[in-house]
């Protein structure tokens, strides 16, 4: 496959294609300039001669002058050699010439010049000419004498030849020297996009932290600079999100996977009865159903992730799927010494089983970090363009500094939380997905001990 011409090659042609042209225009109008500027001249000395032929033609007509017409042409043309002068009389005769060796040979046998100024080529040598018919005073068409002026005009032509090669020479040597200069600062400044490029091509996952410099990059690459900066930004984030998501299924799956093996390594080191087997057998099946949760989990959060669920368009009552949780944990939470109180009411539109899901995600967690004797309460209020669905309990305080990462994967607020907690660290996460599914966001707030997590949805519109 044949390689595409690089940019600066690019470049460099066209300042050559661009000057080239500009110079030719200029070339074309300047020659046409000069070539009308000489057929002015030219036709001007014509009508000079024309002129001075009438004159002398006028002052021969009385009888005692004419005998010296000859000598008088004679002087008045001494030293134009370049002009040449032939009169005929009404008959076609030659009456007097001067440089005769100017015309072609039909001319001088009698042929007419075509109206206008005429052209002609002997010997390599270019002429112009005209004829005129002059009237002498007198009676009848014997006193009609025509004129034949010829100009040598090869001075012109080689003039005008030699310009248009200097014209053409210029406008090459022009050209070549602007596909230099063009190459010349098309590399130079695209010397940061040879950087850019030379440091994207270095780049690898241990290297993701590096940056490209923008110092003395133009307007044009800087912007791409600042694009690529952006996408290793993201990258990186992507990366670092990927490596710790990896530590942490690896860390959570350690735990029971060492628990199935311990057990199964135990119940097989010696004979054992039925009930001994019965009971490993049941303690392996809680470490599976927490592995099967684990996996379902993650598998929710990258098909959420990744567009592959479901959208069901349902108006969704935030009340009513709020109190039906309040029921389904009431016993959890009494054993807890926990009271849930539900407030307010507002409508959605969405998929309800995941949004029951992410409210009851959020419930549960507050039952779990609550103080016996605690308060959970759950409002529900419109706030114009939103609805904003709040859970807030009295429990440990969660750190500043980790707030902004509860509703990471596998990610807990503090030792003291993990030990509180049954989960693998997916519930939030989870939340998070689901409410980002349906277009609102989450938010996190703690301060002294009181802890509120916060679904912010669209609002249903309002039917017309």
């Amino acid at each position: 496959m044949k390689r595409p011409l690089s940019l600066t090659a690019r470049l460099a042609l066209l300042f050559a294609a661009m000057t080239a042209t500009l110079l030719i225009v200029v070339g074309v109008v300047l020659g046409r300039a000069v070539e009308a500027h000489f057929i002015e001249l030219d036709n001007h000395e014509l009508h000079g001669k024309f002129a001075l032929i009438e004159n002398h033609l006028l002052t021969s007509a009385a009888p005692e002058a004419r005998d010296t017409l000859g000598q008088r042409l004679d002087d008045a043309f001494v030293g134009h050699d370049m002009v040449g002068v032939l009169l005929r009389d009404a008959e076609g005769s030659v009456i007097y010439a001067v440089h005769p060796g100017l015309f072609s040979a039909p001319q001088l046998a009698g042929q007419r010049l075509p109206a206008g100024v005429a052209s002609w080529e002997k010997d390599g040598r270019h002429y112009v000419g005209r004829e005129r018919t002059f009237a002498l005073p007198g009676a009848g068409e014997a006193s009609r004498v025509t004129a034949l002026v010829g100009l040598d005009i090869t001075h012109h032509a080689r003039f005008l030849d030699a310009t248009r090669r200097g014209l053409w020479l210029g406008i090459s040597v022009a050209a070549a020297v602007a596909a230099m200069l063009g190459w010349w600062a098309a590399h130079h400044g695209l010397a940061p996009l040879r950087r850019v490029t030379a440091t994207v091509g270095a780049l690898s996952a241990a290297r993701l932290g590096e940056r490209l410099d923008d110092a003395d990059a133009p307007a044009e690459v800087h912007e791409l600079v600042e694009a690529l900066n952006g996408m290793l930004d993201r990258l990186e984030s992507a990366f670092q999100r990927l490596s710790d998501f990896s530590a942490d299924i690896a860390h959570e799956l350690r735990t029971p996977v060492s628990n199935l093996m311990t057990q199964t390594a135990v119940c097989l080191s010696r004979p054992r009865n039925a009930d001994e087997y019965r009971d490993v057998l049941a303690s392996n099946l809680e470490e599976y159903e927490r592995i099967a949760r684990m996996v379902g989990d993650m598998l929710f959060i990258a098909k959420a992730e990744n567009g592959r669920l479901p959208h069901p368009d349902e108006t969704v009552e935030l009340a009513a799927e709020a109190r039906a949780l309040v029921e389904f944990y009431e016993a959890l939470a009494e054993e807890r010494g926990v009271t849930l109180d539900v407030r307010g009411d507002a409508r959605v539109r969405g998929d309800a089983l995941m949004l029951r899901r992410a409210i009851s995600n959020l419930l549960s967690n507050a039952i779990r970090h609550t103080q016996a004797g605690g308060m959970i309460e759950i409002t529900i209020a419109d706030e114009g363009p939103q609805v904003a669905l709040r859970v807030r309990n009295h429990g440990d305080t969660i750190p500043s500094d980790q707030l902004s990462r509860v509703f990471e994967r596998f990610h807990r607020a503090s030792a003291d939380r993990q030990r509180h907690g049954e989960g693998a660290g997916l519930g939030l996460a989870i939340t998070r997905t689901i409410v980002e599914a349906h277009g609102g966001t989450m938010s996190a707030e703690s301060i002294d001990g009181v802890t509120t997590f916060g679904m912010f949805l669209p609002r249903e519109p309002v039917p017309r």
